[in-house]
């Protein structure tokens, strides 16, 4: 007889281990489910592209022209550079440390508690929102004009809807292909600034240097207050720098890359920036008629250039706004993932969907699409939707800074990332505080009230649900400054 053995089942193959970037997440309080691809260069690029002087500096060129006159081109530009470099450095030392796709919301989440969390991911969501709109609305307006119809509002809308939609339709499918036209957008913007300074140097006539200095306002206002509002031209075009660290679960060895990509891009934006921005307003040869003109960016190209040459510079700087809001929708949606993973808005579970497919967050993609788009509708003041980004932009930034100072000062955060301030640390917090702080009251005075009510509306749409509703159920699974905690969380 044929002695018989209990099946034996076979054991069960190993778990690999998890690499370092995913177990620097893990400790954090989440697992890897976003495709890691990025490299440190591609970024910087996103972050670069977002920020996008080819967007921000020539749409909002009018503003700053009728505002304060070339001076808020140079001074101003340089002055408002400084200070966001400030912010910058200020959120590069906490992305190093806290690594996650939630960024700024994590990052007050862990060194202030669940609430303060709770209204930093509410304001970068809006803040990142109304940029996005912003972008693709400044664009498709450009377009417009460029077409021969100024004011025709419908069309515009028409191709505001058509170029959120490219912008979607990429984030969903192509993750890798979304990261290979951030680097393009990197070396676009980069030659596309080359290319427009060169042109118009080499070919326009040229005021005087000492034409950067000219102080004018042409609004019915002091010149100090009209300076002071032109400002908003660079203020706007410094956002979206954060981008860096929204996509840190999909960045390798994120707590050196990001913060160098958050820096780098303030950085390389300052001076390319400034570089455009000058030659093109040298080119000026009658200010006033350039104020009074529908788009004054389109027409002192047009006039220095002739139609034709004008035109192509044009389009040239439209390519870049296309890239520009492209990488912001991305941004965009890693914010509304992250904050949906832990619950924190309507429809969390269906916002936190990852396409098994494309490994891509594409309901959070297609809700800030949509969201843009209802924005666009619902305030046709070009100036208030930029505006409100900014604002609730810098509210995000400043939540999260604010208490980090308070957390080291009172010695409950003393591990920190690879790169970090060291020293410098309070100095630089304060003055990137003092400047959000200004700023925040600044952008909604006249003539963007419509911003400031939009903003203290939503603040306090937000507290009653908090209060009345999330603050016992909002509580986000991430590692927080306990003792037993504290030095993994600043592990690199």
């Amino acid at each position: 007889m044929t002695p018989t053995h209990p099946a034996v089942s076979p054991a069960p193959p190993p778990t690999p281990p998890l690499d370092a970037d995913a177990a620097q997440l893990a400790r954090l309080g989440y697992r890897q489910d976003l495709l890691r691809s990025m490299g440190g260069f591609q970024n910087f690029a996103l972050a670069f592209s977002i920020i996008s002087i080819l967007t921000g500096a020539v749409t909002l060129y009018g503003v700053g022209l009728r505002m304060g006159g070339p001076l808020v081109m140079t001074a101003g530009w340089w002055l408002v550079a400084l200070l966001t470099l400030a912010v910058a450095a200020s959120l590069a030392q906490l992305a190093s440390c806290f690594p996650t796709a939630g960024a700024l919301y994590h990052w007050a989440t862990i060194l202030g508690g669940p609430g303060w969390g709770f209204f930093t991911a509410w304001f970068n969501t809006i803040g990142q929102v109304a940029i996005t709109a912003g972008i693709n609305y400044g664009l498709a307006e450009f377009a417009t004009d460029l077409l021969g119809r100024h004011g025709d509002r419908p069309f515009t809308l028409t191709l505001y809807a058509v170029l959120l939609f490219s912008h979607a339709l990429l984030n969903h499918l192509g993750v890798r292909a979304v990261a290979l036209l951030n680097t393009v957008s990197a070396w676009y913007h980069l030659l596309g600034v080359a290319v427009l300074v060169g042109t118009v140097a080499w070919l326009a006539p040229l005021q005087p240097v000492a034409f950067l200095a000219h102080a004018q306002s042409f609004e019915r206002q002091p010149y100090a207050w009209g300076f002071a509002l032109g400002l908003l031209q660079a203020a706007w075009t410094f956002t979206g720098y954060d981008a860096s660290a929204h996509v840190t679960e999909e960045t390798k060895d994120p707590a050196r890359n990001a913060p160098r990509g958050m820096v780098l891009s303030v950085v390389v934006s300052a001076v390319a920036g400034w570089l455009l921005l000058a030659v093109v307003t040298l080119a000026i040869q009658d200010l006033p008629a350039v104020v009074k003109a529908d788009n004054p960016f389109v027409a002192v190209l047009h006039t220095a250039l002739g139609p034709r040459l004008g035109t192509a510079m044009v389009l040239l700087a439209m390519g870049a706004m296309w890239f520009c809001g492209l990488g912001s929708l991305t941004s965009n949606s890693r914010m509304l993932f992250a904050f949906a993973r832990d619950g924190g808005v309507p429809a969390s579970k269906l916002l936190a969907r990852v396409s098994p497919r494309w490994q891509s967050p594409h309901c959070a993609v297609w809700t800030c699409a949509v969201a843009s788009l209802l924005l666009g509708l619902w305030a046709d003041a070009y100036s208030a939707v930029v505006a409100l980004s900014t604002i609730a932009l810098y509210a995000s930034y400043g939540l999260p800074v604010a208490l980090g100072l308070v957390a080291r000062r009172s010695g409950r955060w003393t591990t920190r990332g690879p790169w970090d301030l060291g020293r410098w640390s309070t100095p630089v917090n304060a003055v990137a505080l003092a400047w959000i702080a200004v700023s925040m009251v600044l952008f909604v005075l006249p003539p963007n009230e419509l911003a400031g009510k939009t903003f203290l509306g939503s603040t306090l749409l937000l507290s009653v649900w908090w209060f009345g509703w999330q603050r016992k159920r909002f509580r986000p699974p991430i590692a927080d400054l306990e003792p037993g905690t504290r030095a993994r969380s600043g592990e690199a």
